[in-house]
């Protein structure tokens, strides 16, 4: 009876380990499938990859926006190496 019980689980531990390596032994490609913007990515009459793409007199707040964009871009460029120079500066002098 022992022997008996101890063969039943003897070949199914032959027959599971033979179905893992058969499993493990195959082969292939996978790959995941492309997203796709489906209708949802653009607004099509006012975004084309040609000469409408960027209409600044479609802009809301155009003046606002135009304003605060330049002065932002020139308080980055004057600010930014002021800033390097007394950092620079404070950094020698505590040396």
């Amino acid at each position: 009876m022992a022997w008996n019980s101890g063969m039943r689980s003897c070949t199914k531990l032959l027959m599971s380990s033979e179905a893992s390596m058969l499993k493990s032994a195959s082969r292939g490609f996978h790959s995941t499938g492309v997203k796709r913007m489906g209708g949802h990515g653009h607004d099509e009459p006012y975004y084309m990859h040609a000469k409408h793409m960027y209409n600044l007199d479609r802009m809301k707040n155009q003046k606002l926006t135009m304003t605060l964009g330049v002065f932002t871009a020139f308080s980055i460029g004057v600010g930014v190496p002021i800033f390097a120079v007394i950092f620079q500066q404070k950094k020698t002098a505590s040396a």
